[in-house]
């Protein structure tokens, strides 16, 4: 009796085994409604920087961090350059942000080799500032037609300690140059097209601390003297000339140069004399 039990037992599973799919497929909803929403794309896949709506557009650049040409976030910069040029811009920065470069140089036909490009961020001490992303130094092949730089820069922060390198709130600037180039290709035309967005929330962190002034360097450290320094009188001008304008300073470099000239001039007397032969009758 206990044999035909097995067996009736095992022809239950096997067939509840077989039904299972089908009861699967008729209790689980169908494929698209079980995908959720899609994950929130990265920084790398979000769309390219855009200017601001009705940002005019910068045609100029500096040459140097004294002449570098003042944009905004959003504004679009278009110049035309030669290729050896150092190109200079300069924008502000308040804690809380985080701002993203990105430039594209466009050659001419005709270029003899590969060449390599860079994107440099500095802060107001002149100090170079880390990209966390982007393509900071890449080289551009002969047969390329363009060439595209990035820089993201991290946090700027409200506070931070004076030996460290963290971004501060005032001017950065942004420098644009070629590093490495064949000798012929020296002085070609180029199109530059570069823009400075910011990708911050434009919150600070709370990092216990305040700043108390920007870090904008002072590039009108005097002023100019329009009127003319007030004069000495005549007489007194007339007596000092007559009596000391001749003479030179006493100091002890001429003390000094005074007594080595005669101590030497004493020397060579003696050692000529030291050293004449007398005449032959």
């Amino acid at each position: 009796m206990r044999t035909p039990l097995i067996r009736s037992g095992a022809a239950l599973a096997a067939a509840a085994v077989l039904t299972l799919p089908a009861a699967a497929a008729l209790a689980l909803p169908s494929a698209p409604a079980l995908a959720g929403p899609p994950p929130p794309a990265t920084r790398n896949e979000l769309a390219a920087p855009t200017p601001s709506p009705g940002a005019a557009t910068v045609t100029k650049a500096g040459t140097s961090f004294l002449t570098a040409t003042g944009i905004a976030a959003g504004q679009p910069v278009r110049v035309g350059a030669s290729t050896g040029d150092h190109l200079y811009w300069s924008f502000p920065a308040r804690a809380g942000q985080i701002h993203e470069i990105t430039a594209t140089v466009s050659f001419p036909k005709g270029r003899t080799g590969a060449s390599t490009w860079t994107v440099e961020v500095f802060d107001g001490l002149r100090r170079r500032q880390a990209c966390t992303a982007g393509a900071q130094a890449p080289t551009a092949a002969a047969s390329a037609t363009s060439v595209p730089l990035g820089c993201t820069l991290r946090q700027v922060r409200s506070w931070a300690e004076p030996w460290s390198a963290d971004p501060l709130p005032g001017t950065y600037y942004v420098r644009l140059s070629v590093v490495d180039l064949p000798e012929p290709d020296l002085g070609l035309p180029i199109d530059v097209d570069l823009l400075v967005s910011d990708v911050g929330d434009g919150d600070a962190p709370a990092d216990d601390g305040e700043l108390k002034a920007p870090l904008v360097p002072n590039t009108k450290a005097g002023t100019v003297l329009t009127g003319e320094p007030a004069a000495t009188p005549a007489e007194e001008e007339d007596d000092e000339s007559f009596l000391t304008g001749w003479l030179p300073e006493v100091s002890s470099r001429w003390i000094w140069t005074t007594a080595g000239g005669v101590l030497a001039a004493v020397a060579g007397v003696v050692g000529f004399a030291l050293t004449r032969r007398p005449r032959r009758p």
